[in-house]
């Protein structure tokens, strides 16, 4: 072993272990990783940078760009209504959202799809008294079964083939996925209908529990006449750091005031509403206060006035404090619970570390929906966001436009990059949206991360790690034949896509996958289909595709909840990936 291939190792390690503990945001982790190869002379500065260059990182960013112009049209929502309407059973509601979802995400990028989903599906369990536990899995797991269809369904696909290209060998096609996809999405819908009630949880949705145990971390506080606060400010009243409780609201003469801003002045009379935990109020009972003995209350028109929010995956706001964020200020909104893993976070709010998937119930001011409409931070997932009176006739060009390059790239006629350009180009001139809307809708952490992915693919290759490792991986499986080898690196691919971002997995995963095959002599075509097939079919846990993570808190679910049900489906889909690409390819 030599000192490079010892120190990629090492890097792997500690990139797993950082990742799975949620230390910090994929995108700097491998940025960090990429900085020390770069510096020990594994990557050359141009092979650091070059990732960044990617044609196939170009159209994901460009798809990424037209799916989130189309979620923001309202005539989205007349689609839906217009898809569901009639549906009363579940598993009929289950039915067709899981075929429009899978279809739509075989050409769209299925994270902007399932984030205008959630806020419908939501609205459909509470209007026919469902609990959300039972469609937001469905909901995720279609996505993920429509975008294995093709290359364009999901990001994964392409950043793969992004790394094959790079390596010299040629795109893969369209529809090269088909043949695994859609057979797959057959078994997958129909394990679903049959088996889902049984395996599905049945839950309260996390808004409803709030509003019924309110009582349980909510206090209210009033001023005393002749109180000190009266005529002080919220910053001079020292209510800004007080210890294990949060102000989020002030009722005053039958109004309410939030978010509270930190020069809010007080008055006689004022109700104040504090979240945290209830047993900390040594600071509000102090006689210097002039407050009245605090009480558990309720939120006045709780339910109203609060949406549920969920941290994105590359999320800026992750591993920092509530308090550092400037929530109020950026977003309108007063945090008022924070819940992970079906609990609800106790001790002070501004205390809490973000993490990835965490649920933040946030009491709204008038311009939130404004301020969030282009975030990329969190997803507002208990309400509809704003949307934009889009021409149909300018949206019907788009969408129609993107599925032309799509087939023109799937028979060989036009590359998809310099049809996706054409299209952008088109968009532009017709004023469909505006161009600051749509640098607003770039996700910086997302082209990060893919193209500090690919500098790590190509720091194995030039370490000989990916050598190093596949020699081992084949001694196991060769005995299997090339059966054992595919059904080797597809079970890689899953388990590290299912503890880790699946971005990470295939940038470790890739290199070994193609080295194998060149060890074999073999095609490397299905060497890289099941890389794209085992880490984009992440069923088993919520952490490692991102809308498991968008459905794992809203839905209340737990991990045990997602391997019960995500367990089977893997070895379906690893039985008919494997036996499908063997037939064709063996």
């Amino acid at each position: 072993m030599t000192y490079e291939i010892g120190l990629v190792f090492i890097i792997i390690v500690i990139l797993l272990v950082t990742l799975y503990k949620e230390w910090t945001w994929p995108a700097l982790a491998l940025f960090v990783a990429v900085i020390i190869l770069t510096v020990a002379g594994v990557l050359s500065p141009k092979e650091a940078l070059s990732g960044f260059a990617n044609e196939q990182l170009a159209v994901i960013v460009m798809l990424l760009l037209m799916s989130d112009i189309v979620k923001q049209s309202s005539l989205v929502n007349k689609l839906f209504d217009l898809i569901f309407k009639g549906t009363r059973t579940t598993n009929g509601f289950v039915a067709r959202m899981m075929a429009y979802v899978a279809v739509s995400s075989a050409f769209f990028n299925n994270t902007p799809l399932v984030a205008m989903m959630m806020p419908y599906v939501y609205n459909w369990s509470k209007k026919n008294k469902v609990s959300p536990s039972r469609i937001l899995i469905p909901l995720s797991y279609a996505a993920i079964l429509g975008g294995c269809l093709t290359l364009v369904g999901t990001s994964t696909n392409l950043i793969v083939n992004g790394m094959a290209i790079d390596a010299g060998f040629e795109s893969l096609k369209v529809f090269d996925f088909i043949y695994v996809g859609l057979p797959m999405l057959l078994i997958g819908v129909m394990y679903i209908l049959l088996f889902g009630k049984k395996l599905l949880p049945d839950r309260e949705d996390v808004i409803e529990d709030f509003v019924k145990s309110a009582r349980e971390y909510l206090i209210e506080a009033r001023v005393k006449p002749g109180s000190p606060l009266i005529g002080r400010t919220i910053v001079d009243a020292k209510l800004r750091h007080l210890e294990g409780v949060f102000l989020v609201e002030i009722l005053r003469r039958n109004k309410l005031i939030t978010p509270v801003t930190p020069h809010e002045v007080l008055e006689e009379d004022d109700t104040l509403f504090f979240t945290g935990a209830t047993g900390a109020i040594g600071d509000l009972t102090s006689p210097s206060m002039g407050l009245s003995l605090p009480e558990a209350a309720d939120i006045p028109e709780a339910g109203k006035s609060i949406v549920e929010i969920v941290i994105s995956h590359n999320s800026r706001l992750m591993g920092g404090k509530i308090q550092d964020s400037d929530f109020r200020g950026k977003f309108d909104g007063s945090i008022l619970a924070v819940h992970r893993n079906r609990e609800n976070l106790s001790g002070k709010i501004g205390e809490i570390v973000l993490r990835a998937g965490d649920v933040l119930l946030v009491l709204i001011g008038e311009d939130f929906y404004k301020r969030v409409a282009d975030v990329q931070a969190f997803y507002v997932i208990s309400n509809a966001q704003e949307t934009r009176d889009i021409n149909p006739i300018k949206l019907a060009i788009l969408i129609g436009g993107l599925i032309s390059a799509i087939m023109l790239q799937a028979f060989g006629v036009f590359p998809l990059f310099n049809g996706l350009l054409i299209l952008l180009g088109i968009v532009f001139l017709m004023d469909i949206i505006p161009i600051s809307e749509i640098r607003k809708g770039l996700d910086f952490n997302l082209i990060a991360l893919l193209a500090f992915g690919l500098a790590f693919g190509k720091a194995m290759i030039n370490s000989g790690a990916a050598d190093y490792i596949a020699s081992g991986i084949l001694a196991v499986a060769m005995p299997f034949g090339f059966v054992g080898v595919i059904a080797a690196i597809f079970l890689l691919s899953n388990v590290l896509s299912s503890y880790i971002t699946n971005k990470a997995a295939v940038a470790i995963i890739f290199p070994i996958s193609i080295a194998m095959a060149q060890t074999m002599e073999h095609d490397v075509t299905p060497f890289i289909l099941v890389v794209c097939f085992g880490a984009a079919a992440s069923f088993i846990t919520p952490i490692g595709y991102q809308t498991n993570l968008m459905v794992y808190g809203p839905g209340g679910y737990s991990f045990k909840d997602f391997f019960k049900i995500g367990l089977p489906l893997t070895i379906l889909y690893m039985i008919v990936c494997v036996t499908v690409l063997v037939t064709m390819y063996g």
